[in-house]
């Protein structure tokens, strides 16, 4: 099975993400515009950075839980949650606006924590 490779050279390295065949557009776009880089932003827990893929909303979702890796329409940016941003209410995970959730990361979301504003982010695909 397919899955996306997310590396961070300057901190934390290769992130490995489960995809969850969920939005098969959104993630077919992705698969398309890959390899890219981009550089990351930082919002409340959340990693995000632009994609030179555009798709609009596919089945999206105004909340989401921990790992979870969409993509956001608006922004035309790929996101990883790994706990509240800055409009989350209660214990809940609430992106900017509904975004379409692609899969899941493997492992511990905690070292998302030292990933850094700015740094380079790689994105691809392997099978």
């Amino acid at each position: 099975m397919a899955k996306l490779r997310i590396i961070f050279p300057q901190s934390i390295g290769v992130v490995e993400v489960e995809l969850t065949g969920k939005n098969p557009k959104t993630l077919q776009a992705l698969k398309s515009a890959a390899p890219f880089e981009s550089r990351v932003n930082l919002w409340g827990e959340e990693i995000y950075f632009s994609t030179p893929a555009r798709v609009a909303q596919e089945v999206a979702q105004d909340v989401v839980d921990v790992g979870d890796v969409a993509y956001w329409p608006p922004g035309r940016a790929l996101c990883i949650f790994f706990g509240p941003t800055p409009v989350s209410r209660g214990g809940e995970i609430r992106p900017a606006s509904p975004v379409n959730v692609i899969g899941k990361v493997i492992g511990d979301t905690e070292r998302l924590k030292k990933v850094k504003d700015g740094e380079v982010v790689k994105v691809e695909f392997v099978e």
